[in-house]
């Protein structure tokens, strides 16, 4: 019995966080959408992006219009989603929807420098979705197409749907609304400006740098690397494919600032050392971010 109160009072507080970031989302994303987008006339991805170009021709509420483009491909894509996933994103789609047609109309409208109003649109926008997707929900529309394309064409990178949506849309709304080449390229900043935020919010706090050191002097660099920035080290076995010599491989993950002492203290030690230094997106573990 107390099991189940637990797994109960675990669930409600789940819920309950989840509704809080979906309306702090879905005000970034309408604050981004209505408040900097819409007077500019700037096009937009994604449904949002679709809504705003029936708001734009016929003055159709943005959040009733992304609301009834969602259903059908909401339901085109129940199958491959799976009922959780669908279930959260519906919820987060209703509540960002009433956001952006009964809240965000109850703050003024940004009418200044367009490029100022592009970037606010990109970052809140880009802020407003990365609290949703880190919660395993999603806006729908744009995201249940990509997921579902990518789920039948496992080959085709995320990425690269994503930018063949993202363009058709925003050339779309600029041809059918603006006719403007400005209005083009604010539509791709403010893309841009969405994914890299997005993914500073989801993965950049804990993103840092990882460094594969081919040397002679493993022990020395490891002490070295322990002294300079109090990392510690992996050593892995390696073989050369031509020379067949073993060498030793120290593998250190570390932040964006020491990779550079690092780098520098390597080459002190051992000139000919072969280095490989890669981008890792998140860092989880003792001296990072806890599991």
């Amino acid at each position: 019995m107390q099991k189940l109160l637990n797994h109960k009072s675990f669930y409600i507080k789940k819920w309950s966080l989840d509704i809080l970031v979906d309306i702090l989302g879905g005000i970034l994303i309408a604050l981004g959408t209505y408040n900097f987008a819409s007077l500019a006339q700037f096009p937009m991805a994604g449904l949002n992006g679709i809504a705003l170009i029936f708001y734009h021709l016929f003055g159709f509420p943005i959040g009733r219009t992304a609301l009834l483009l969602n259903i059908p491909i909401a339901l085109i894509c129940f199958p491959i989603l799976g009922r959780q996933y669908f279930l959260r994103s519906i919820r987060t789609i209703f509540i960002t929807s009433v956001i952006m047609d009964y809240l965000a109309p109850l703050f003024p409208v940004y009418s200044g420098d367009r490029m100022l109003a592009a970037i606010c649109a990109g970052v809140l926008s880009g802020l407003g979705y990365a609290l949703i997707y880190m919660r395993e929900s999603s806006t729908g529309g744009a995201d249940f197409i990509m997921l579902s394309v990518k789920a039948l064409r496992p080959h085709l990178s995320l990425g690269k749907i994503a930018f063949v949506m993202d363009g058709v849309i925003v050339f779309l709304g600029t041809l059918m609304v603006s006719r403007d080449i400005d209005s083009l390229i604010y539509g791709m900043i403010i893309t841009f400006l969405l994914s890299v935020v997005v993914d500073k919010v989801m993965y950049g706090i804990d993103a840092g740098k990882m460094t594969l050191i081919v040397t002679d002097h493993a022990q020395e660099i490891a002490g070295m690397i322990d002294q300079v920035t109090g990392r510690g080290c992996t050593f892995l076995k390696g073989e050369g494919s031509f020379s067949k010599e073993e060498k030793a491989v120290v593998m250190c993950a570390c932040n964006n600032k020491q990779m550079y002492s690092i780098r520098s203290s390597v080459k002190k030690i051992d000139p000919k050392a072969f280095i490989i230094i890669v981008e890792s997106n998140e860092v989880v573990g003792e001296g990072f971010k806890p599991r």
